[in-house]
């Protein structure tokens, strides 16, 4: 089943397959979560998984994501995984 937008009580319609993003980690002891300090997280795991939204309000979301990363920080090729597949949205949150 698709996800549910509860606002606008809709299906949310996918909009794209396969979008890449990566999962932030912070840079020290108690950063804050989201967009409030985010120049203090940094690239950790890229991701891969569907965005949804709702044709209601506009609201979107990602689903489909796998087990496991694709990639983490650490191994050779993260950055350059990173860069070729265009992931620029960072979830900021652990």
């Amino acid at each position: 089943m698709k996800p549910i937008c509860i606002k606008c009580q809709r299906f949310y319609k996918c909009i794209k397959t396969g979008i890449y993003f990566l999962e932030g980690m912070p840079k020290g002891n108690n950063v804050q979560p989201g967009t409030i300090e985010a120049e203090k997280w940094v690239p950790y795991k890229l991701w891969s998984g569907d965005l949804f939204e709702c044709a209601g309000c506009g609201s979107q979301t990602i689903v489909g994501v796998g087990r496991a990363a694709l990639s983490e920080h650490f191994e050779p090729e993260f950055k350059h995984l990173v860069a070729d597949l265009g992931a620029t949205f960072q979830v900021n949150d652990c």
